[in-house]
């Protein structure tokens, strides 16, 4: 395995290009500019540039341009003398200083206030330094990779960052994308993350298939450190457990078609005799009534209603398996909606409010196909 694939994980086709440019410009002095929405991993993009580079054996520095005070960026990046200003009891050595020959990654660059864009611009072009408070200039040999989630070009376009340096960093830009698009990674990302996250002792959180395939469809706006967050709740509330559709959603109402079936649950098809041959079935008696058609003077009005009535059919007394009630609503429901749609399932999903891909899934499970 490469160092790059070592820190970039994933076989998607927009990571393999990402993977692909770093390997052609990596040898190069040329200034990369790499662009991405947060938590996407531009940072793993500079570290991978610098360990493939001649100067993997020199420091990587990175600093955040967002995160330090305008007036103190200047001494942070170039360093200062002794006595350059109030409470500079000695000399220090400034980012650009500690990573000559090696690599110094500019981190949301697009925060770097426009006085000190201009300083940056002359040390890119000239590459030297002035510490704060000295008058000698010093030579520096240093690898500029810039980040940033913003457009710089808008920026450009509102006069917010000048346009002779974005020229200067955009040599070679590397586009990162977002985990959305990156679908088929996910769960490599999540068996990562959940090795690494793991209490000692404790098997990994794994995925059941509804889950993974739930959170193949996510946008994941917070991109992978969103998925990492979720990897750790799942990791302390589930110690090596294997996570269901209802565990990504604590809290969340749950639909009856978000509860069941695809977690693997047992087959049922829609008619109490096949029902009964099914083990599980077997073991625990079906009230015959939830097969019937639902017969009431009054059609209720709402949910709540509906499940009153629904409800009121069971002898709680005698017991019940929640989960096998759920499944002979559910296929009612589906089979309903196919009987209206005259078995066009697009518009069987929209009037049950599911995903098509989701629908079809039931539909092959509870064996409704013939019968839509």
């Amino acid at each position: 395995m490469s160092i790059t694939d070592s820190l970039l994980l994933g076989n998607s086709a927009p990571m393999q290009q990402v993977k692909l440019l770093i390997q052609q410009v990596a040898q190069s002095n040329a200034s990369v500019l790499i662009l991405g929405e947060s938590g996407t991993g531009k940072e793993l993009v500079a570290k991978a540039l610098h360990q493939e580079s001649s100067r993997c054996e020199h420091s990587y520095v990175p600093v955040n341009c967002g995160a330090i005070p305008s007036e103190l960026l200047e001494s942070e990046l170039f360093g200062h003398e002794k006595g350059a200003f109030s409470g500079a009891s000695s000399a220090k050595k400034g980012r650009f200083e500690l990573a000559d020959k090696g690599t110094l990654l500019l981190d949301e660059i697009g925060e770097m206030p426009l006085n000190m864009q201009v300083k940056l611009l002359r040390v890119l072009q000239e590459q030297v330094i002035d510490r704060v408070g000295s008058e000698k200039p010093r030579a520096i040999d240093v690898r500029i990779v810039a980040a940033t989630h913003q457009n710089l070009s808008d920026k450009v376009a509102a006069r917010d960052f000048r346009e002779d340096l974005y020229y200067r960093l955009n040599v070679f830009p590397i586009q990162m994308p977002p985990l959305r698009e990156r679908g088929e990674d996910i769960l490599l990302l999540w068996d990562f993350f959940a090795k690494g996250l793991c209490f000692e002792g404790d098997a990994p959180v794994s995925l059941s298939v509804a889950a993974a395939h739930e959170l193949m469809q996510r946008q994941w706006k917070g991109n992978c450190r969103e998925l990492r967050n979720l990897v750790e709740r799942m990791s302390i509330l589930y110690p090596g457990s294997e996570i269901t559709l209802q565990n990504l959603q604590p809290g969340a109402p749950m639909l009856v078609s978000e509860m069941m079936a695809v977690e693997g649950q047992a087959e049922l098809a829609l008619h109490p005799q096949a029902a009964a041959s099914t083990p599980m079935a077997s073991a625990v008696a079906v009230p015959p009534s939830l097969f019937d058609p639902l017969i009431v003077d009054d059609e209720p009005v709402n949910t709540q209603e509906l499940a009153d009535v629904l409800v009121s059919c069971i002898d709680i007394s005698q017991g019940c398996d929640l989960k096998q009630q759920l499944i002979a609503v559910e296929t009612q429901l589906i089979q309903k909606a196919l009987d209206a749609t005259l078995g066009n399932v697009s518009k069987a999903s929209e009037l049950l409010s599911v995903r098509r891909t989701t629908l079809i899934e039931k539909i092959k499970k509870y064996q409704l196909q013939e019968a839509s």
